[in-house]
C-alpha cells in the first residue's frame, strides 16, 4: 500500500490552516514568495482561504520583508 505524500508547504505559515495550506499548493503557490506575486483577491478565492488566512500570509509577508504586489 502506497501513502500519498502532502505537497511540501514551503514557508507557508502554518497557523493558516491545513484547508488554506492545500488550497495554495494545489494552486502551485508552495512559498511566500509565490503568494505575492498573485492578487490578493485571487488567493482570498480559492477555497480553502478565508479572511483569516489572508490577514496570516499578510502578517508572515511582513514579517518576511515582502511586499503583496497588486491590492485586491
Amino acid at each position: 500500500m502506497t501513502q500519498t505524500q502532502a505537497p511540501d508547504p514551503g514557508d507557508l505559515p502554518a497557523s493558516i490552516g491545513r484547508p488554506a495550506t492545500r488550497a495554495l499548493t494545489n494552486a502551485g503557490l508552495t512559498s511566500l514568495a509565490l503568494v505575492v506575486q498573485r492578487p490578493r483577491s485571487e488567493i482570498a478565492a480559492l477555497h480553502g482561504v478565508g479572511p483569516k488566512a489572508i490577514r496570516l500570509l499578510e502578517e508572515a509577508i511582513v514579517e518576511r520583508g515582502l511586499v503583496w504586489g497588486e491590492p485586491g
